[in-house]
């Protein structure tokens, strides 16, 4: 690949995360802090991210097959949901910020796969070419943390300064899609059914019963991921955490360096165990944050962040090569479209629901909350998962390929 092509896909990732990490991590404290917000209202707004992951990245991603250049759409995109986080970072009335905020994610997510579709039109081995260009993006979201904790916007009550700062990020990435390698619609086969087009014929792979298991367990793991996206960082700022933003990015470290260790992992424990030690983590994960509240001690909310990255890659990133094995070559997109909408659109939306049920039910009169009871809740339910998984999950005797990844 050119390296000027190389550095233009870069600062793209990194652009496409730092503004989400800018301003998606701390809007629950923005919420509470500012806008007097309840537990159910913040869960209602991690839901517009659900809401956004399920129709409007089908009707993009149809566009950019078949009618307009993906990068163009990535300038529109950008542009509109640079003015409506610049807005939702002035509103005062929760009402109005969550109609912007959800228009905001209807534009944001389709996004997600523009960014991945103009970068893949460039590699020639996107197994070896993609992965170095992709971590620019985990770094985009660690910086975006470390200038929230630098600046303490959390303790000063600046927040809407967050959404700010992901504007300006919006319209410079929209500008830059002007300049990315073009990315025109590619002709379609007319021989493609309606059923491919659509991309239902991934719904086969759940009549294989494992993969069954597996996709019913990604839908409910993400009910206890809800909770962590929606109330880490208000539980860190309402006991008192310094920086809270800047140590969240700490889980982010993590996530980059076991993506390094997976194949070794891979290699030891295959598919079956690999999901599992995912969903374990999310288990202990919750019992630190318990832990570590009752005894007021830092260090083991501390690990708990440092667990993301067996957290996420463990269960999430195996589960996508998973798919990707499963599916073949006919049907990969259709199959990772399939469990995207089944993780990020309905088990988000459920978990965003229950999250701030559970944080409302545990709201105490002084305007705190009882987080030994409401950290336990996603504990549970992923320990009941884990269990359930580990009981019906067969994966075979072959482990994963890690070079479809």
């Amino acid at each position: 690949m050119d390296a000027t092509i190389r550095i233009k896909l870069s600062v793209m990732m990194f652009l496409q995360f730092f503004i989400k990490g800018a301003w998606f991590v701390t809007v629950g404290t923005f919420l509470i802090k500012n806008l007097q917000a309840t537990g159910t209202q913040v869960g209602l707004t991690f839901m517009a991210q659900s809401i956004g992951a399920i129709l409007p990245p089908f009707l993009i991603g149809l566009l950019a097959d078949r009618y307009v250049a993906a990068q163009r759409l990535l300038c529109v995109l950008h542009i509109i949901g640079g003015i409506l986080l610049w807005c939702a970072g002035s509103t005062v009335v929760f009402g109005n910020f969550y109609v912007l905020i959800l228009f905001y994610m209807m534009a944001y997510m389709p996004t997600m796969a523009l960014i991945n579709t103009i970068a893949f039109r460039q590699m020639s081995n996107p197994d070896k070419e993609f992965p170095p260009i992709r971590v620019f993006g985990t770094a985009g979201w660690v910086v975006a943390g470390l200038i929230i904790g630098y600046t303490a916007w959390e303790q000063h009550g600046q927040l809407p300064y967050t959404f700010k700062m992901a504007a300006i990020a919006s319209f410079i990435l929209a500008f830059l899609a002007l300049f990315l390698p073009a990315t025109p619609p590619l002709k379609k086969d007319s021989s493609v059914s309606l059923g491919e087009t659509l991309g239902l014929d991934a719904l086969r792979l759940l009549k294989d019963r494992s993969y069954l298991v597996f996709f019913l367990a990604s839908v409910a793991l993400c009910i206890p991921l809800a909770f962590y996206y929606s109330f880490t960082n208000p539980f860190f700022n309402e006991i008192g955490i310094r920086s809270a933003a800047g140590i969240q990015a700490l889980g982010q470290v993590s996530e980059l360096l076991f993506m390094l260790l997976m194949p070794l992992f891979f290699v030891r424990l295959g598919v079956k165990y690999m999901l599992g030690m995912g969903m374990l983590a999310w288990v202990v994960r919750y019992a630190l944050f318990r832990f570590g509240y009752l005894d007021g001690s830092e260090w083991p909310l501390v690990v708990g962040i440092l667990l993301h990255g067996i957290c996420f890659d463990f269960f999430f990133v195996t589960g996508q090569i998973y798919t990707n094995n499963k599916a073949g070559d006919r049907f990969k997109n259709a199959a990772q479209g399939l469990i995207t909408l089944a993780t990020y659109g309905v088990g988000m939306m459920m978990g965003s629901v229950l999250a701030g049920f559970v944080v409302d039910a545990n709201a105490t009169r002084d305007g705190f909350h009882r987080w030994e009871s409401i950290w336990i809740v996603p504990s549970l339910i992923a320990g009941m998962v884990l269990v359930v998984f580990m009981f019906l999950f067969k994966s075979g005797k072959k482990n994963i390929n890690l070079s479809s990844k």
